[in-house]
């Protein structure tokens, strides 16, 4: 800028001396010179001055992120997970409970996966093509705090109707599961593609990526305790009362999501697409470019291996203490609770090792033959031992807890600097989860009519129930398959961004 101030005052010098002069055609021609030359020099200096910003705006980026920034941004999916976790422990038994089919309710629950599915996809082009992450998190947050009340707030077509017919009462439940889900989808990909434009440094990456799913445990702790508060003081003798205790609990879930919901939208900026100095084009990256990734396919193996086995052992976990073990209604919740418990202690625990890809991998392995071993506890454990399942929620716990951030963490190093590709690399993954969840459980709960009845079962052994294969069996395959696949991994740390700084400033 010295150099500018020096070339505007000598040629204010030589203006003075040629202005004076009676050459009138001379001191036009010097005065529209001088005007072009403001002109250029004003560009100029905008143009290093935004240099300057970019640079500043890059170098900020590559710093850790402060705790305050992190947190914020972790309370954002809060509303997402307290009314997932109700979706997942409580909408078959709900509904199974207030006299639909097993049938019937895997319909319910398959429609409001395939909804979230190809909303995932919907919702990741857009993004990517658009930005604006906090106004889709905010309308999927609206669609779903509207919607999820009238999933557990009883048949709305029944009473448009007058009927309770098993067939008005799928549909209706399937329209509204359908709408909780697009909204949750929105929200979802909304928030989880944020983390690579939030910041540049790998480990605060990893760091977000922790923070939010230690803020799910506590949502899931959340609904746990406030749905052992309902079942431990209302009862449940009608189907009047089923749905008075689910509505109470859906309410109450809510209302603590929004909280947090306005939290984040309060304390975190929207982020812009990060980029260094001499970084890729600013064009959006095909799909295919993902396709032509061994990395892409292996990834989403392993995160969609990882969802089956946390979404499918939390759907039949219920089934499993009430049904199977024959314990009181009160564990419902109390079983639930000790494994997010465990599974937020194991959270806050991976906050502070700084992890590489070979580490990834590590924790990941851990994590899923721990559940290999829960898993065959979970399907040879007989009625008569039923309090062994308050130890084996411990393992589960840590191990949903290893296999979760180390699965979504693998996603933000396939990601890389390919942030303009960053939405769709989650959306497809997140598609891929939601169908192949939503099919695993329509056919595993399609069975449960099946079933043999327990009455005639040896309380001192056990027998190989839907429930037992779905809890145990279904999650121990699936971890075996996804360390087996984790093995084959190659993840390299971004070499321009080193991640030698400790996770939280």
């Amino acid at each position: 800028m010295d150099a500018i101030d020096l070339a505007k005052d000598g040629f204010q010098s030589h203006l003075l001396k040629y202005s004076d002069s009676q050459n009138t055609s001379s001191n036009i021609y010097l005065l529209n010179f001088k005007i072009s030359l403001d002109q250029n020099i004003s560009n100029l200096s905008n143009t290093m001055a935004g240099d300057g910003d970019v640079a500043g705006e890059d170098e900020t980026s590559l710093k850790p992120l402060g705790r305050c920034s992190v947190v914020y941004y972790g309370v954002g999916h809060m509303l997402n997970d307290i009314t997932s976790a109700c979706w997942f422990t409580y909408l078959l038994v709900f509904l199974t409970d207030i006299g639909l089919s097993p049938s019937d309710a895997s319909i319910v629950m398959l429609s409001g996966q395939m909804a979230d599915g190809f909303t995932t996809i919907v919702a990741g082009e857009l993004i990517d093509r658009f930005g604006h992450f906090k106004i889709w998190h905010g309308a999927g947050s609206a669609l779903v705090a509207v919607s999820f009340s009238s999933v557990f707030g009883g048949c709305l077509p029944c009473k448009i109707f007058g009927s309770d017919s098993s067939t008005l009462q799928t549909i209706g439940y399937s329209v509204f599961a359908a709408i909780f889900n697009v909204g949750w989808a929105a929200t979802q990909v909304s928030h989880m593609s944020m983390v690579n434009c939030i910041t540049l440094n790998s480990t605060s990456r990893v760091v977000l990526t922790s923070c939010r799913n230690a803020f799910t445990m506590v949502a899931n702790l959340s609904l746990y305790a406030v749905a052992f508060v309902v079942f431990k003081i209302s009862s449940s003798v009608t189907v009047i009362d089923v749905e008075n205790q689910y509505r109470w609990i859906a309410y109450l879930s809510i209302f603590i999501g929004c909280c947090f919901v306005c939290v984040f939208h309060l304390g975190t900026r929207e982020p812009r697409l990060k980029r260094e100095g001499h970084a890729k084009s600013n064009a959006r990256i095909s799909w295919t470019y993902w396709f032509k990734k061994i990395l892409y396919y292996q990834v989403a193996l392993v995160y969609v291996l990882t969802r089956l086995v946390t979404n499918v052992s939390q759907t039949f976990l219920a089934f499993y203490v009430i049904n199977d073990l024959q314990m009181a209604q009160s564990s419902k919740a109390l079983v639930p609770a000790i494994i997010y418990i465990s599974s937020f202690i194991v959270s806050i625990l991976l906050q502070e090792i700084g992890r590489t890809g070979r580490w990834l991998k590590v924790f990941y392995s851990v994590g899923g033959l721990l559940w290999i071993i829960c898993g065959l506890g979970i399907l040879f454990l007989p009625r008569s031992m039923n309090s062994v399942v308050y130890a084996l929620s411990v393992v589960i716990g840590a191990a949903n807890s290893l296999m979760v951030v180390t699965a979504v963490s693998m996603q933000s190093f396939l990601v890389g600097e390919d942030l303009n590709g960053c939405a769709f690399v989650y959306g497809s993954l997140s598609f891929l989860d939601k169908i192949s969840c939503g099919l695993a459980l329509c056919a595993l709960e399609s069975y449960q009519s099946s079933t043999p009845e327990l009455q005639y079962c040896n309380p001192l052994y056990f027998c190989f129930t839907v429930t037992r294969f779905g809890l145990g069996l279904v999650p121990a395959i699936c971890a075996l398959v996804g360390v087996l696949v984790t093995f084959s991994m190659k993840l390299h740390v971004p070499a321009l961004y080193p991640s030698l700084e400790p996770l939280l400033a």
